[in-house]
């Protein structure tokens, strides 16, 4: 799984006009589940999302994580993080996982984050969506679970 990570101070998602999820500050998390892909990546994602130190502490160092600083998430499902632009001039998205087996990690991912007490809000799986991101920072971080696997 990949994670493409955007600190915030308010993000939303707006489908066919409305607005279906805001929040304040916090993270904005685009998510891509791979075909190989599975329930230990959406843990560990979900683990480094919660982990990663990059709101500044009273010294102005990416010291805290999202769990301390009482941020909320707002994650989206985002299959194009998964194309391989390696070859020719379109994507190919044959290593992003299908619908069937994508959602239920993306909603795995969810779980995870509210469990350890997070405010969690999503997207809409499979929809066409506006988002509106206030970076801040900007600090945009790009998360790996093969990645994390190995090294």
């Amino acid at each position: 799984m990949k994670a493409l990570v955007q600190r915030v101070s308010a993000a939303s998602v707006t489908v066919s006009g409305q607005t279906v999820s805001t929040i304040g500050p916090g993270l904005c998390v685009f998510v891509g589940v791979g075909t190989h892909d599975g329930e230990a990546d959406a843990a560990l994602l979900a683990d480094r999302i919660a982990c990663s130190r990059i709101f500044g502490d009273d010294d102005a160092k990416m010291n805290l994580a999202i769990t301390t600083t009482g941020g909320s998430v707002l994650l989206v499902s985002q299959f194009t993080l998964m194309a391989d632009t390696r070859r020719g001039r379109r994507p190919s998205f044959v290593a992003a996982a299908r619908p069937e087996t994508a959602e239920p990690l993306i909603q795995k991912v969810v779980d995870h984050l509210r469990a350890r007490g997070l405010t969690v809000e999503t997207g809409r799986f499979g929809e066409h969506m506006d988002i509106d991101i206030q970076a801040d920072g900007p600090v945009t971080i790009l998360l790996d679970t093969k990645e994390s696997r190995s090294g």
